[in-house]
């Protein structure tokens, strides 16, 4: 049986979803859904504490990779234990998993046998499709992963067609301390549930923002969705942000239309759940309350002096 590590989250998920769970033998640490990957072995470690502030997170980060270091650790003797056929890892983000060159390292003294090294790196909506079918040919389920996409691409765009005329301006927070912005394929995700993104454009990198470039945009909604935070810890960092006075000023705090998601599971997650993520961004601008299931969002209420 094929034996598949999956080094990034979003590659757990489109696994499992073409029907080989079974096949997965290890994970990363970030790895937590469907639930049952996380009796799986974790080869990956952060060298950070993840528990620290956004800011703090932020600094750590960024003094890692100033040294020339990888943001994390992977476990060799574990690897080579587990003796996987495919590894899925991405080449994307220095933060967001273990990178292609960490897994090469990892690999550089192992020669027992060949295994195939599968690198993501979703830029837009159309990519993370693109992914689901470079998993699917490389795990051997590319009639699943056909099916999976022409089952995405059809949610997507009765979304769209849903889409009302009216689009209130809307501002993706991506990291809390300090902002930036959401980039990628969340531009798309958000004007295709019937809003229209500021500040970034489809495809490209989430940039670091001012508050006074948030404030010049003046967005209606402003919906906060942290990279690796549920709701619960997006909403314990929101402390960060309270006490600047250009952020009390801001028409959609003066307002109430401050949105909290859980940007880990769904928002920054180029996995089959960003389609779901798109129906719960259209829920916020246009009903205001989860319309199915469990809420991966809230509305944040706090005084604005």
């Amino acid at each position: 049986m094929m034996r598949i590590i999956s080094l990034i989250a979003s590659a757990t998920e489109i696994v499992s979803a073409l029907g080989a769970r079974n096949h997965l033998v290890g994970r990363s640490h970030e790895c937590d859904w469907p639930e049952n990957v996380t009796s799986l072995p974790a080869l990956t470690r952060p060298r950070f504490d993840t528990k620290m502030s956004s800011r703090g997170i932020d600094d750590a980060v960024k003094d890692i990779v100033r040294d020339g270091l990888s943001v994390y650790d992977v476990d060799r003797d574990l690897l080579k234990q587990l003796a996987p056929d495919v590894i899925v890892t991405q080449d994307q983000c220095e933060v967001c998993a273990a990178s292609l060159d960490d897994v090469e390292a990892a690999l550089c003294d192992w020669v027992e046998h060949d295994v195939r090294v599968v690198s993501l790196h979703p830029n837009t909506l159309t990519d993370v499709l693109s992914d689901v079918g470079k998993v699917g040919a490389a795990i051997e389920r590319e009639k699943e992963a056909d099916e999976l996409i022409t089952k995405l691409g059809r949610q997507f765009d009765n979304l769209q067609r849903k889409a009302q005329a009216e689009r209130p301006r809307v501002f993706m927070l991506e990291w809390i301390d300090p902002p930036m912005a959401a980039g990628h394929w969340i531009p798309a995700l958000v004007n295709a549930a019937g809003g229209d993104n500021i500040i970034t454009n489809d495809g490209e990198p989430s940039p670091y923002v001012s508050f006074e470039n948030i404030a010049d945009a003046d967005p209606d909604i402003i919906i906060v969705a942290p990279c690796g935070f549920d709701l619960d810890r997006t909403e314990q960092e929101m402390g960060a942000i309270l006490s600047n006075p250009i952020w009390r000023d801001l028409r959609a705090v003066q307002t109430g239309k401050i949105a909290l998601m859980d940007g880990n599971r769904f928002i920054n997650r180029p996995s089959p759940a960003v389609f779901e993520s798109a129906a719960m961004v259209s829920d916020i601008l246009w009903h205001g309350a989860p319309q199915d299931g469990p809420s991966a969002w809230r509305w944040f209420n706090a005084p604005t002096r």
